[in-house]
């Protein structure tokens, strides 16, 4: 796998999914010696199950585990800490990973009870947890949801992890934007395997889980974050830490000339979808037939920031989207998203849209 690859499938069987990436990415030709230690981090930021959108699906360590221990590799560990104010071992229950640790006889690392040692990085003095700087091969396994101080986390974020909790403290006193891109020149990411199955909308602690079912593959932490901005309907710029770690030579923001390997589509045709209050909301500015939730989740992502800059509240139209619209005569429709919805006098196409890009479309066609 290049450091210019995206990987992306999409569906239900997430123990698979994590399994099929990891095979196109060829992990295991990339970690060679079978005696390496492996890590496996997820993203424990407190203790709720991953359906609230905050934590990584125990399913996708399953596959991870099965996928390595199929090619040989033995001396694997899963390892976190949870942020100051939980405690790991209760958000490692909550998430389901004791069973995953019971069931294929690999340990769990707190990382909340580690020794540290201080690193130079980049010109930033940083403490990093001894166990996790002792790793020959690091898979990264963040949630990609909605942050409230950062507005996304995903890959970057999720290596405070990997910080003792004194360090995580003085990370907001210096306000997270610069430390975060400094501690990805010491912290590994060898791998990343994304849980993009129902990140939150903005909050990383959950409670508003959008569905997209769908678990991305990259090699390079800054474009899966930049990435990241473009599915949830930002800009790089309004995450600071992103464009600083590409500066800092952590990775590349260029998701335009990114290499997109699809392992299947986005073809989920009714699927019902979870929604809180919030989220409900916003999909009563759609009209969905048989829509797959990685395009109905790009929707969901696009309304919210439409909803930030004022639109909602203008008695636009309804927006069509989903499969149901493919046999619709022309003209069905005001406005659709997704290449189902040509039928629409006006339509966005792709497969599913990046939020981004629904933005502007409904931007530049509801003024």
């Amino acid at each position: 796998m290049e450091k210019n690859d995206i990987i992306l499938i999409h569906g239900t069987n997430y123990k698979v999914m994590a399994k099929k990436v990891m095979e196109a990415a060829k992990v295991a030709e990339d970690i060679g010696d079978k005696k390496k230690k492996i890590a496996l981090k997820p993203n424990l930021v407190t203790a709720k199950a991953p359906s609230s959108g905050a934590t990584t699906h125990s399913e996708l360590l399953a596959g991870v585990i099965e996928y390595l221990q199929e090619h040989g590799f033995e001396n694997i560990t899963i390892m976190e800490g949870s942020w100051v104010g939980d405690r790991t071992g209760e958000a490692f229950r909550a998430a389901g990973y004791d069973m995953v640790c019971s069931r294929y006889h690999v340990p769990f690392v707190d990382l909340q009870r580690d020794t540290w040692k201080e690193y130079d990085a980049a010109g930033m003095k940083i403490k990093l947890c001894d166990q996790a700087a002792s790793v020959d091969y690091m898979i990264n396994m963040p949630v990609l949801k909605g942050h409230c101080q950062t507005t996304v986390t995903c890959a970057l974020k999720n290596n405070k992890g990997v910080i003792p909790n004194q360090e995580k403290r003085h990370f907001h006193t210096m306000g997270l934007h610069k430390p975060i891109a400094h501690l990805n020149t010491i912290a590994r990411n060898d791998f990343i395997l994304v849980d993009n199955i129902c990140g939150d909308l903005d909050f990383e602690e959950g409670g508003n889980p959008v569905v997209m079912n769908r678990v991305l593959g990259f090699k390079d932490p800054v474009l899966c974050d930049a990435f990241v901005c473009d599915s949830m309907g930002y800009s790089i710029q309004d995450v600071p830490y992103i464009p600083l770690a590409e500066k800092l030579g952590v990775g590349s923001t260029d998701t335009a000339h990114a290499n997109m390997i699809y392992l299947n589509q986005p073809d989920q045709a009714g699927v019902k979808f979870r929604m809180t209050h919030r989220v409900q909301k916003l999909a009563a500015y759609t009209e969905p037939k048989d829509a797959c939730s990685a395009c109905y989740g790009s929707l969901i992502y696009a309304l919210d920031r439409l909803n930030d800059a004022g639109y909602l509240r203008r008695g636009l139209p309804s927006v069509a989207i989903g499969q149901g619209y493919q046999d619709q005569p022309e003209g069905c429709a005001e406005i659709g998203v997704g290449r189902c919805t040509k039928c629409c006098k006006k339509s966005l196409t792709g497969c599913p849209p990046k939020a981004a890009d629904i933005v502007e479309f409904l931007k530049e066609n509801w003024d």
